[in-house]
């Protein structure tokens, strides 16, 4: 085993050991199996967890293989180390990425500066088939100010007859329930 595929092995077996891992990788390369409507993907992640309770995941000298769930079906995917181009930690936020593996297409982005830690490459502008829409998850800053929300004043509501005043009330149930 060359010393490339030795280092994505140790440093996915390290971060799995953490917990959930996100892997990218280039589902256009030869020897990758994933579903086919994910076939066509420069920038493809997948998530995977030994908390998935996964029945067959391997990583070894060839590369990874488990079964997940896309959309609701289980399938079992295969990734080459030559398909998988950069590794991320969710619960230790490193990432791991290697150039050399990278599509063409997602080189020749402009690099976006950042303030905190690294983190995974933005999705690349890649042509989706018309067939399934696309969402893409941003991280944003919200706006704080100095002022506290103004919130309109609301009496508490009067103590019941015969109890004091001060002692907590049991809560109220709420208006909606289950039908079945």
């Amino acid at each position: 085993m060359d010393k490339k595929v030795s280092d994505k092995k140790e440093r996915l077996l390290a971060a799995l050991d953490q917990g959930m891992v996100m892997i990218h990788l280039d589902a256009r390369r030869p020897g990758v199996l994933v579903p086919a409507s994910l076939r066509g993907e420069a920038h493809l992640r997948l998530n995977l967890s030994y908390r998935f309770e996964p029945p067959d995941l391997t990583v070894g000298e060839w590369g990874v293989r488990t079964t997940l769930s896309f959309s609701g079906s289980r399938f079992t995917v295969a990734v080459p180390w030559s398909a998988l181009f950069a590794i991320a930690s969710h619960v230790t936020k490193e990432f791991w990425m290697y150039p050399e593996e990278m599509p063409p297409e997602l080189l020749q982005q402009p690099p976006v500066a950042s303030t905190s830690v690294a983190r995974p490459p933005q999705p690349a502008p890649v042509p989706v088939a018309a067939e399934r829409p696309r969402a893409f998850l941003r991280e944003v800053q919200a706006e704080h100010s100095d002022e506290p929300e103004s919130r309109p004043e609301v009496a508490p509501p009067p103590p019941p007859e015969g109890g004091p005043p001060d002692e907590p009330q049991p809560p109220r149930r709420g208006h909606l329930r289950l039908v079945k």
